[in-house]
């Protein structure tokens, strides 16, 4: 199972901005993301939104918006009509 959380990389040690899922001894895989050093110092100091359980921020973004779908949404596709015969 693979869970990521946030964390920032600073002066050799890693500080979790999330509760990690376990105490125990646990292998783990450290991907480093290029980011703007100004975005970096935000988080770390906590002006970043907090993350809750069981929700994605980036859904929420999406939140209030309209989205216009064509009327022949579904429709068959042209480019499927011999396979769909």
């Amino acid at each position: 199972m693979y869970t990521a959380i946030k964390a920032i990389y600073e002066n050799g040690q890693i500080i979790f901005q999330e509760q990690p899922p376990t105490t125990k001894k646990t292998n783990v895989i450290v991907m480093f993301i290029k980011d703007e050093p100004e975005n970096v110092e935000n988080q770390h100091k906590g002006t970043s939104p907090e993350r809750q359980p069981g929700s994605l921020l980036r859904l929420g973004a999406a939140q209030n918006k309209t989205y216009n779908i064509p009327d022949d949404f579904n429709d068959p596709l042209d480019d499927l009509k011999e396979y769909m015969e």
